[in-house]
């Protein structure tokens, strides 16, 4: 409804400048908002007081115009009226609203979707935890944050690639192939004082034990060396095969599993690091190398190569990135976790060093989650450092409503989990809400058909959708597209969540106040089940770009 009253507004302008009534000239981006009261229209304009200036006229005078202008020129209109100093306020006919439920039917499992993204090329990399142990509650935040943030981009034409990258290649790999061979020397009877600086949880035991139950004692009689390099790569290969087990249930699933290591055994590295040296991007200084990320914001240059000759974490994401761009993706966006917030200005530095603009990298922070029963808090790690893991919380909740709540607020905002209201099967559960309003209507129609009246949709009379109840119903399923644009191009799928809550609360609205099936009524009964119908598409299309099931029974 925006971009039709948006090219309603422009054709006007146009007119003006043809007919004199306005100096010809450069027409502004032509802001349409809702106001804040419904009393003030369905939509309004400010677009009179950008032009006032190049008019030489007052802000009203130019709205005065365009108001002489658009009055009756449209079938879209009903009414307009100037407010404060320039405002065009905008009364939507019920009719125009009443086309919308026309596309909804038409575009079906489209419906929402749009072209904006032209095909345009994104990467989406996310959750990409070390394969050093289980993937816990906010790993779980960030693989639901940016799954939905690749559904939304597909959903707005973009040609989207989902990514995992492994990180193999630092230290912690060889911390892992310690703990793994101090747990199997453990099992197999000898004494072992394990250090704090290795890995605690239960997980490790059992990797030594299937160790113990395929290979015995074999790992006895190896160099410590052997040993390490051994549950290195057994340990780093059975957790990265869980934590991809834990994100197909969970409803994740990537296209790509990128290892960091790969990079080091094609000297991807070198090469990244070659070409910003050839660039002057990297100097020497001290026997260590450094990126000049200042030339680009950051408030320090970073050490890329250290004096002893040790790759930094930087240098990998230099010849990541690099990688990245090299494969043909126009966007890459990257989900981190908020403790990685001082990270992103030599992030984007490294981007502008490759002759990319710094908006060419995406980056998607991701808060932390705290964990509530009741509303009271639930600890968070046990006594060995394990934290809660998503596989508990989903195993408890549910895939749907996990997925749900972890999308319900903004990524960069912290977010509290209930557990217990996650479970509830009531309205106070967000989730069950929305799901509940989708299986009511199959219930509705369901019962529809006991009582005879088979829904007839080639027909419908929709001027019988006059009531407040209705026509809000209609305006809410209109915004649609306009939300999942938004959610889109902002990284921000909780805007999903929000309207889904805000379309259920409609819905159970107009259901509580009004008969769908009445008998001596045929053809409103039939109006208001495609009123129905349309609603359950795009509840429907709005839980399934979340990656959240539409159950049709509950």
């Amino acid at each position: 409804m925006k971009e039709q009253l948006r090219a309603c507004i422009l054709k006007g302008i146009e007119g003006c400048f043809a007919d004199g009534t306005l100096t010809s000239g450069e027409v502004p981006a032509i802001n349409v908002e809702k106001p804040a009261h419904a009393e003030h229209g369905d939509f309004a304009t400010n677009v009179a007081m950008q032009m006032a200036k190049q008019q030489r006229k007052a802000p009203r005078a130019v709205a005065e115009i365009l108001v002489a202008k658009l009055a009756g020129a449209s079938d879209l209109i009903e009414s307009l009226e100037i407010a404060g100093p320039g405002f065009i306020n905008f009364f939507i006919k019920d009719g125009a609203w009443r086309r919308t439920l026309s596309e909804i039917d038409r575009a079906g499992d489209a419906w929402g979707k749009s072209g904006i993204g032209r095909g345009k090329k994104v990467q989406v990399e996310f959750v990409s935890a070390n394969p050093t142990g289980p993937l816990h509650i906010g790993h779980g935040r960030g693989a639901a944050t940016g799954d939905a943030v690749a559904s939304l981009l597909s959903a707005a034409g973009f040609d989207v690639q989902r990514e995992y990258y492994i990180n193999d290649a630092g230290n912690q790999m060889n911390t892992l192939g310690l703990s793994g061979l101090l747990r199997y020397k453990e099992l197999l009877g000898e004494k072992i004082e394990f250090p704090e600086t290795c890995y605690q949880g239960d997980y490790m035991k059992d990797i030594a034990r299937d160790a113990v139950t395929k290979y015995g004692d074999r790992f006895l009689k190896v160099s410590q060396e052997e040993g390490v390099a051994f549950f290195s790569k057994m340990g780093g290969d059975l957790i990265l095969a869980g934590i991809d087990q834990d994100l197909q249930d969970f409803g994740v699933r990537f296209d790509h599993w990128f290892s960091e290591q790969s990079l080091f055994d094609e000297g991807k590295v070198n090469s990244a690091i070659e070409e910003m040296q050839a660039k002057g991007l990297i100097y020497e200084q001290e026997g260590a190398l450094w990126f000049r990320t200042t030339d680009y914001g950051d408030d320090k240059d970073r050490v890329v190569v250290r004096s002893n000759g040790v790759t930094t974490y930087f240098a990998s994401d230099i010849a990541y990135h690099r990688d990245k761009f090299a494969r043909g993706f126009d966007w890459v966006i990257d989900v981190w976790g908020a403790d990685h917030h001082g990270y992103v200005p030599r992030l984007k530095s490294v981007v502008q060093g490759l002759g990319r603009d710094a908006s060419d990298l995406g980056i998607i922070l991701v808060q932390l989650v705290s964990l509530l029963r009741d509303g009271v808090p639930v600890a968070m790690s046990t006594r060995s450092g394990e934290f809660v893991t998503l596989k508990e919380v989903v195993d408890e909740v549910g895939r749907d409503a996990a997925r749900f709540f972890f999308l319900m607020r903004r990524s960069d905002s912290q977010l509290d989990f209930d557990l217990e209201l996650a479970k509830r099967q009531s309205n106070d559960n967000p989730v069950y809400y929305v799901q509940y309003a989708h299986a009511r209507i199959k219930s509705i129609f369901d019962t529809a058909r006991e009582r005879g009246v088979e829904p007839l949709f080639d027909s419908v009379k929709f001027e019988l959708l006059q009531t407040p109840e209705d026509l809000s119903l209609i305006k809410k399923l209109s915004v649609y597209p306009e939300i999942l644009e938004g959610g889109a191009v902002n990284f921000e799928p909780h805007r999903i969540t929000y309207y889904l809550q805000e379309l259920a609360g409609e819905f159970h609205s107009f259901y509580n106040k009004s008969r769908v099936i009445t008998p001596e009524e045929p053809e409103l009964t039939q109006a208001r089940l495609f009123l129905l119908h349309c609603v359950a598409i795009t509840l429907k299309n709005a839980l399934t770009v979340l990656g959240i099931s539409a159950p049709e029974r509950m």
